[in-house]
């Protein structure tokens, strides 16, 4: 009976570790889809996930390290659970893949740029940190028409277009600010004159926090409507705030029409937009210019790490009236603002 006993017992924890170690592997396989496709379970803007997958080359790094860390492991204790160690490390071989499969797909900014209709940039001047010296130098050898200036107040704004017009380049600064807490982070525009005339549409509203608006064409042949964005960034206590900024964006995509075109530093890269678009758009009724151009790996955040391993998340948005024939990524001042610039080539279709 002791020894029936013994045994019932020892095939009782043996049962019992074996249904441990799949729940172990279960929940491993849900966390690598979390970080892969985590649209796939409605996770991409929830806390934790929605900042991992901001960086998905460091994140394939980091699960392809961790796969080879289990192997071995395994191999060095070959006769400790050997069946789990391998699971695992599948699991996050595929995840290291997948990502890594992402990115590829998606594919990277390239160097020059062609000629188009409409030529758009932003940049995130981070409160005066890059010069309107240098953002002027850019905006002109790209001969930007939109220029859309997050974190840039008035004063800064004029003289980027004092600069331009010394190039020859004339254009026409607009500033909204915020209300509350954040009204001393000012967002900027210029529009090139030679669009047309434009006039600040207050109805439109703001994203919560930081300042976004929406300028609406008068006279002339520009869009029908010019953003400039700068929702909050998805911090663990403006978690709210920044969904609500994404679904404002998403709005606006759909109200103003299909002759938009949206500028600046979303604080989000096209996974945090999944779901959020209308009629197969990716966020209202836009598109992301460099997920259309296969751009859309090279990050513009931080500015002093490589473009590969950064962030994506300053866009040009646009509506059906447009496609994007190309983006290209532009390194600031590595003393200046933590933001790369972004340029990208629109046309009317």
């Amino acid at each position: 009976m002791r020894e029936n006993g013994v045994l019932d017992r020892g095939s009782h924890e043996a049962a019992t570790r074996r249904v441990v170690l799949v729940t172990a592997l279960a929940l491993a396989g849900v966390a690598v889809v979390l970080l892969t496709v985590p649209q796939a379970l409605g996770a991409q803007r929830v806390l934790g996930i929605a900042q991992l997958i901001s960086f998905r080359a460091p994140l394939a790094i980091g699960l392809g390290t961790l796969a080879l860390l289990v192997c071995l492991i395994a191999t060095v204790r070959r006769r400790r659970r050997p069946v789990f160690a391998r699971g695992l490390a599948l699991i996050l071989a595929v995840g290291a893949i997948a990502n890594g499969a992402v990115l590829v797909t998606r594919g990277s900014a390239g160097e020059a740029l062609p000629h188009g209709d409409l030529v758009v940039m932003a940049w995130n001047a981070q409160g005066g940190a890059t010069s309107p010296v240098e953002v002027a130098q850019v905006a002109g050898a790209s001969r930007a028409d939109v220029v859309s200036l997050p974190e840039t107040d008035e004063d800064a704004a004029a003289e980027v277009a004092r600069l331009l017009a010394q190039q020859g380049i004339s254009m026409t600064p607009h500033t909204v600010r915020a209300e509350g807490e954040y009204d001393w982070i000012p967002t900027s525009v210029l529009i090139a004159d030679d669009l047309g005339d434009y006039e600040f549409d207050a109805s439109a509203g703001t994203t919560p926090g930081l300042p976004s608006g929406v300028w609406k064409k008068t006279a002339g042949t520009g869009p029908a409507s010019i953003v400039a964005v700068h929702p909050l960034p998805p911090l663990p206590d403006t978690m709210g705030g920044w969904v609500a900024g994404l679904k404002w964006v998403a709005g606006i995509c759909i109200s103003s029409g299909s002759d938009v075109v949206v500028a600046g530093d979303v604080n989000a890269t096209v996974d945090h937009m999944a779901g959020l678009g209308t009629d197969g758009h990716l966020i209202g009724r836009c598109d992301d210019a460099a997920l259309e151009t296969r751009s859309a790996s090279s990050g513009t955040w931080p500015s002093d790490a490589p473009s590969w391993i950064g962030s994506p998340i300053d866009h040009v948005l646009f509506g059906s009236s447009w496609t994007a024939k190309g983006v290209r990524v532009v390194d600031g001042d590595p003393g200046g603002t933590d933001h790369g610039a972004i340029v990208v080539v629109l046309d009317r279709r």
